[in-house]
């Protein structure tokens, strides 16, 4: 066996031998260097091979990416896609229908106010003025010709003459009536008396019967009155009835007239139309500009209301971005607008001017209806390089905040006193609570926490507290 390693006293042999004798100090004891036993050099190689073992298989630092809370400015945006616009836009269109001629213009070509920029063949609405007009004519004629059909004034006139004459005779008949209804009224009683006298036998029945005859010929007489007083009102009637006739027919004309006068109204208004649609056959533009597109260059029959080119300022820009609902309501008019992702590197600034009023139905990529709102832009700068239709990205600004600690939005987690963040302290992480403020899709304003220079670990989704990290 391994022998322990020790400093030992041992005699000599001359202490032995001379026992007896009086040894000195330093000739009686002698120390004596014992080499180290087996037991001790196995004991040290496994405390090495076991430091060793320890030492490899000890967990090595998490790799993370830390970020240094720095003050800064932080702005809460609404992102969407956004289409620019020429602000005043004309489309120009057929104002009739006809044929078109070809039209020369090209997309980027300047007008002025007021150029022509097409024509429609003006000859069919020639002829048809040239039609309406000769309509119009006719029955300005057709008018003048009624007169010949209305009765003569003699005609009128001889009726009344004769209603006059037959009122007369009338009247010649009341009388004789009446002279007549007395005459037969005497013998009347004359014969009543004639009677009364025969039946007391004071006069002779020869002088009855003349009474009786004579009373007969009164009544004849009366009635010959009476019928000739009849005759007389039937001949006034029948000429008033003719004067009625003679007068209907002198008004009959009238609804000719009336309904001629109504035709002659409506060919003018169309003999007006047809002349403004004639001198409308030179289409003018409305204002000047450019031309951003030409719809219709060939010549061809068009019909009234067909877009013909589309005419305006591309210097005069605006923008129409569309926001979900619930984001326009944050929105307001003023709030500024960044643009990017429109084919340059620079950042361009633009303003909100408006919201329109109503929403609108819009199925996104994935399919789903959201309502979603056009808000109105206008650029700070208006000689931006961009023309009518391009595409852009922004960003409308609805907060912000200046000089503020703020962390990645990946570097938040939720813990018991609310929000966390792990911080980094001797190589270690530290979970730390922190107070928000401002938040957006990428960042966080951190009211209370944090200081600046702390370091904040990304994206902790595999650290633990305590855990050691080193920076990737």
């Amino acid at each position: 066996m391994a022998q322990d390693t020790d400093l030992r006293l041992q005699p000599t042999e001359e202490t032995h031998e001379t026992e007896s004798l009086t040894p000195t100090p330093k000739s009686r004891w002698r120390f004596k260097l014992r080499p180290p036993g087996r037991r001790w050099l196995y004991l040290l190689a496994g405390l090495g091979v076991v430091g060793l073992s320890v030492w490899v298989l000890r967990p090595s630092p998490k790799r993370v990416d830390l970020v240094t809370v720095e003050p800064g400015d932080l702005q809460l945006t609404v992102d969407a896609e956004g289409e620019t616009r020429v602000r005043d836009r004309f489309i120009i269109s057929a104002p009739v229908d006809g044929r078109l001629t070809r039209i020369d213009l090209e997309a980027g070509d300047t007008v002025t106010g007021n150029q022509v920029v097409a024509r429609i063949d003006p000859l069919p609405l020639t002829s048809q003025v040239q039609q309406s007009q000769a309509r119009l004519n006719e029955l300005q004629a057709q008018i003048a010709g009624v007169e010949t059909l209305r009765p003569k004034d003699d005609a009128l006139q001889q009726a009344t003459s004769r209603i006059a004459v037959a009122q007369a005779e009338k009247q010649q008949a009341e009388a004789e009536l009446a002279r007549a209804e007395a005459n037969w009224q005497q013998a009347q009683r004359e014969l009543q008396r004639a009677n009364e006298l025969a039946a007391q036998g004071a006069i002779s029945e020869q002088a009855r019967e003349s009474a009786a005859l004579a009373a007969t010929a009164r009544e004849q007489e009366r009635n010959a009155a009476q019928q000739a007083l009849e005759s007389a009102i039937a001949e006034i009637n029948a000429t008033q009835q003719d004067l009625e006739i003679l007068q209907a027919e002198q008004q009959d004309p009238d609804y000719l007239i009336e309904a001629y006068q109504a035709e002659m109204a409506g060919v003018e208004a169309e003999l007006a139309r047809l002349a403004d649609d004639a001198r409308r056959t030179d289409i003018a533009a409305p204002s000047e500009g450019q031309v951003l597109r030409v719809v219709e260059a060939s010549a061809r029959y068009v019909t009234a209301g067909m877009p013909l080119l589309e005419v305006g300022d591309p210097s005069n820009l605006e923008m129409v971005i569309d926001v979900l609902s619930q984001d326009a309501v944050q929105i307001q008019p003023g709030d500024s607008i960044q643009v990017t992702q429109w084919g340059g590197d620079e950042t361009l600034l633009a303003a909100v001017q408006y919201l329109e009023p109503a929403a609108f139905t819009k199925v996104s990529a994935l399919g789903v209806e959201e309502q979603r709102v056009n808000v109105i832009a206008q650029f700070t700068d208006p000689a931006v390089p961009l023309g009518d239709g391009y595409r852009v990205d922004t960003h409308i600004v609805i907060d912000a905040a200046t000089a503020v600690l703020s962390v990645p939005v990946s570097a938040l987690f939720p813990c018991d006193t609310g929000t966390c963040v792990f911080t980094v302290a001797d190589n270690r992480a530290q979970q730390t609570a922190v107070t928000l403020g401002l938040k957006n899709t990428f960042a966080a304003a951190v009211a209370d926490g944090l200081s600046q220079g702390d370091q904040v670990i990304a994206y902790p989704e595999s650290v633990e507290e305590g855990d050691r990290v080193q920076a990737r």
